[in-house]
């Protein structure tokens, strides 16, 4: 029997799958479970259009991120730490100084998880920071490291 899967079963597939099962397997089991559905033209059907607007919306967000990658690539914030003799720093600059920095210099609203630090800045300058917008778009942003 063929099933279209409505959840991730572990042994058979991810969710829109179409598998091939044992009948009694279908029906004991994927079928009272709401883990699938016979995959008859009305399913197959609405499983097309579930995925392609799945694959919409998905365009959608990497348009959304390449827009805002554009925006972040041509920017720069500025940061201001403690210093002390020799140019010592006292503490570092973290994803979530830069996130605020952003905010409230652009506008723009950036969780911190999302900026890639290596390590955290501990030295007065200039660097690229890469923030990982979507899965496949990063933007890289400019943050000057001035002393306070």
């Amino acid at each position: 029997m063929q099933i279209v899967l409505l959840q991730d079963v572990k042994s058979l597939g991810k969710k829109g799958d179409v598998v091939k099962v044992n009948d009694g397997y279908a029906r004991n089991f994927i079928l009272p479970k709401k883990l699938g559905v016979e995959a008859n033209a009305a399913n197959l059907n609405t499983l097309k259009l579930q995925k392609a607007n799945a694959e919409k919306i998905e365009a959608a967000k990497v348009a959304e991120a390449k827009e805002l990658s554009e925006k972040l690539s041509n920017a720069s914030v500025t940061l201001k730490i403690k210093t002390g003799e020799g140019g010592k720093t006292f503490g570092s600059v973290t994803g979530k100084e830069i996130a605020q920095a952003i905010k409230s210099e652009l506008g723009i609203d950036i969780d911190k998880k999302r900026i890639v630090l290596p390590e955290p800045i501990k030295a007065v300058g200039t660097r690229e920071v890469q923030i990982k917008l979507h899965k496949e778009v990063n933007a890289n942003i400019r943050v000057k490291v001035e002393e306070a």
